[in-house]
């Protein structure tokens, strides 16, 4: 039985990302875009099929596990343009700077004025942040990684549908500009739009999601303290 689920598990979430994907690509419409339209079809499917979460996570889990090594993938374009990071690394360095204290500062005063508990606030507090960073900032403050791991998702999904359009809200045109507002807002997510537009904007949301992600990991103890 366990093998069937663990089957069925697998070829529902790939079959309906590559689906969504090819719907995306068609219509160009961003409820269709893969990280927004297949938790949705999972959930409709888990509560059809009476299946629960932790039965679906843990034939699945590896597939989160996978996240890991796509974050580390973003360092290749990276390296393969090490030449625009050297000429650009003073902007770099301020975008992340700029990121990681406005997502920290917002989240944890808007969590504090909503009188959130304690875990609600450290889960939610490194939600800036890819998957993988976050995660581990989770647990070094107290936080529930399983928590937090929700809280990136949702960011993201937020980021990358009104990104675009709140670049295009204040007249943002350069492609590095865009690629460091939709990687700090929405990580992972927002790099791989970022490199939709342009490698370059793409790379530069690579480094900004990926240098923040390691500063937010080594304020830990910072945070902790402030929530």
């Amino acid at each position: 039985m366990h093998t069937y689920l663990a089957i069925f598990c697998f070829v529902f979430t790939v079959m309906g990302y590559y689906f969504t994907k090819s719907l995306h690509g068609r219509f160009n419409k961003t409820w269709l875009i893969p990280l927004v339209s297949v938790p949705v079809l999972i959930v409709a499917a888990l509560l059809l099929l009476g299946i629960s979460y932790d039965d679906y996570i843990q034939e699945s889990h590896w597939l989160v596990w996978m996240l890991g090594p796509a974050t580390v993938a973003f360092a290749i374009p990276v390296y393969e343009n090490r030449r625009l990071i050297k000429n650009h690394w003073l902007s770099i360095s301020l975008g992340v700077v700029v990121a990681v204290i406005a997502a920290l500062v917002s989240t944890i005063l808007l969590s504090k004025g909503m009188h959130l508990s304690e875990l609600l606030q450290k889960s939610l507090a490194v939600r800036s942040i890819t998957t993988p960073f976050a995660v581990v900032a989770s647990k070094a403050i107290g936080g529930q990684p399983d928590l937090t791991a929700i809280f990136v998702v949702m960011t993201g999904i937020v980021g990358i549908v009104v990104g675009e359009t709140m670049l295009s809200l204040f007249r943002i045109r350069s492609c590095h500009g865009k690629g460091a507002g939709l990687g700090a807002c929405a990580h992972g997510s927002g790099t791989a739009i970022a490199y939709g537009i342009h490698s370059k904007a793409g790379t530069i949301a690579s480094l900004i999601m990926l240098f923040s992600g390691v500063a937010t990991v080594l304020l830990s103890p910072v945070i902790a303290l402030l929530v």
